[in-house]
């Protein structure tokens, strides 16, 4: 039987994490200052305290960028649970009686992997609250949020998108997607399965291209992910996708395959001007089901 322990061991205060994983997100101490609305010394000494309270170094600094030491990438796991159950607790006894309808907006593909859990989340938490969601193409929710036609929304932006008015959710490399063992990308022109104007993995793909030079064409459009991955797994065509879209039988493709890099993509949630307590519930309940599907290696 173990011993039991003379000294309790010392609790991590939700504050500091919330700045250590503000750090770790945005690599450098100035910005995380900025997003916690401290200033770069208090972060700093914030950090400080966290490494001497855990007796491990957290970040290792150099003149230009901060980055997670191997302790520090275990630690950014607990921080993000332990923020994301703080969230839904806060929100269970803050607002628990809070009713009414939510309007959601989100693209197909973010609709399908990731609102499953958050509706089931938010559900525990405020029964009483009622979500209507729309699944749609950015750019329309968009339009559809500033007609107040939608409450908040989730979206995606290109890399060289104006994300101001974004509150940016997860950053990742937009890939080539073709089928195991396929020759779809061996073809000339190049066969390509695409989403429709607007899209910013379509914008990604085709300006990447055009960089490269190479002939391509639209072999396939579809509006929604289970066409994409269609078109891909038949060997008809390859697709831009996220790079957490790659599992199973689809594979990633790039400059060994032949095929141009294109950058990166945001997924970003947007907040209407008028949002109510529901609508705020909602959206902090998004916000944690990234951070634990982050966590998790989902996203």
């Amino acid at each position: 039987m173990n011993a039991p322990l003379n000294h309790p061991l010392p609790l991590l205060e939700l504050d500091v994490l919330r700045t250590f994983v503000a750090i770790a997100e945005t690599g450098s101490f100035t910005a995380a200052a900025g997003a916690v609305y401290r200033t770069p010394s208090a972060v700093s000494m914030q950090i400080k305290k966290l490494e001497e309270t855990i007796g491990r170094a957290v970040f290792t600094r150099d003149a230009r960028s901060v980055s997670l030491t191997t302790d520090g990438e275990v630690l950014l796991g607990y921080a993000r649970r332990l923020l994301a159950i703080n969230r839904e607790a806060v929100a269970k006894f803050v607002m628990p009686d809070v009713s009414g309808v939510v309007r959601l907006g989100a693209p197909d593909d973010y609709g399908e992997r990731v609102l499953p859990s958050v509706l089931k989340r938010f559900a525990q938490s405020h029964p009483a609250i009622a979500v209507d969601v729309v699944i749609d193409e950015s750019v329309n929710l968009r339009k559809r949020l500033a007609a107040r036609q939608l409450d908040l929304t989730l979206l995606t932006c290109g890399q060289s998108a104006d994300t101001r008015d974004v509150e940016v959710l997860l950053t990742e490399p937009i890939v080539w997607a073709g089928a195991r063992g396929g020759c779809a990308h061996l073809r000339e022109p190049l066969p390509v399965s695409l989403w429709e104007e607007g899209c910013a993995w379509r914008a990604g793909a085709l300006e990447a291209l055009g960089r490269q030079g190479r002939s391509y064409r639209i072999a396939y459009m579809s509006s929604h992910t289970a066409g994409q991955r269609a078109a891909i797994l038949s060997d008809l065509a390859v697709a831009p996708l996220p790079k957490s879209f790659i599992n199973g039988d689809l594979v990633e493709l790039g400059d060994k395959d032949g095929l141009p890099d294109m950058g990166h993509y945001h997924l970003g949630l947007i907040v209407g001007p008028e949002a109510g307590a529901p609508v705020e519930a909602a959206a902090d309940h998004i916000r944690a089901t990234f951070e634990l599907f982050r966590d998790k290696g989902q996203l």
